[in-house]
C-alpha cells in the first residue's frame, strides 16, 4: 500500500520493488533498485524517510521518523526481517540483521554491523566496521557495546541520554511516578493524522 499522509505522499523510483502488503506512507523516498519485501512497514509520521539505492527491507522490518527525527537509509543496507529503525541515519553497507533495534538519534556508519536481536540505543554512534555482537547493547558516544546481562551498566550510561525527553518531550518525574498518561495522550493526538491518510 502507498499512502499519503499530511499532505506528502512517497517517491518510489520505478526501478524499487515494493510487495503488494507492505506498507509506504507519508513523505518517503525510494532509491534505485531498491527491495521492499511483504510485511514490511515505512512510516513517515512528521519527518521524512530516504532509503538509497540497492537496499533490501524484509519481511516485518518497521522503519519509522517522527517529527523531530527523520530517518536515513544511504545505498548498499540490508534490514532483516523484524527490524526496528526510528528516527536514526545509516550510511552506506551496513548490515542490520533479524529483530535488530536502532532507535532515535543514532547513527550505523559505514560498513558497521549490528547482528540479530542487538540494539543501538538513542544518541549511540556505531563507528566504522564495528560490530554489535548477537544480542549485545551499544549504548553512549563515546560507545560502550555491553552483553543484556550487564543492566546495570547500560542503564548508567542509557539514563542520562533522557530517552523519553529526546524522544518525547517528556521529563521523568523525580519521585519515579509514571509519565505514560502523558506520552499516550501525545500519541493519540498525533496518530489521529492518520485518519485523513489516502491511498496513492
Amino acid at each position: 500500500m502507498i499512502i499519503k499522509h499530511l499532505e506528502k505522499s512517497p517517491r518510489i523510483d520505478e526501478s524499487a520493488y515494493i510487495a503488494p502488503n507492505a506498507a509506504v506512507c507519508g513523505e518517503v523516498k525510494i532509491g534505485k533498485n531498491t527491495k521492499i519485501m511483504f510485511g514490511a512497514a515505512i512510516i513517515a509520521e512528521g519527518g521524512c524517510i530516504e532509503i538509497g539505492d540497492d537496499c533490501i527491507v524484509l519481511e516485518n522490518a518497521v522503519l519509522r521518523s517522527t517529527i523531530n527525527h527523520s530517518l536515513k537509509i544511504s545505498n548498499n543496507v540490508l534490514v532483516g526481517p523484524n527490524a526496528h529503525l526510528v528516527g536514526c541515519t545509516v550510511e552506506d553497507n551496513v548490515f542490520i540483521a533479524t529483530g535488530a533495534s536502532i532507535f532515535h538519534g543514532a547513527k550505523l556508519c559505514k560498513g558497521s554491523e549490528v547482528r540479530i536481536n542487538g540494539v543501538v540505543h538513542i544518541k549511540t554512534i556505531l563507528p566504522e566496521n564495528k560490530t554489535v555482537p548477537i544480542g549485545w547493547v551499544a549504548v553512549g558516544n563515546p560507545l560502550e557495546i555491553l552483553p543484556p546481562d550487564r543492566h546495570n551498566e547500560i542503564w548508567a550510561i542509557q539514563k542520562p541520554l533522557n530517552f523519553p525527553k529526546f524522544v518525547y518531550g517528556v521529563d521523568r518525574k523525580p519521585d519515579g511516578q509514571t509519565i505514560m498518561p502523558e506520552i499516550t495522550k501525545m500519541m493519540v493526538k498525533a496518530l489521529k493524522a492518520h485518519e485523513k491518510d489516502e491511498l496513492v
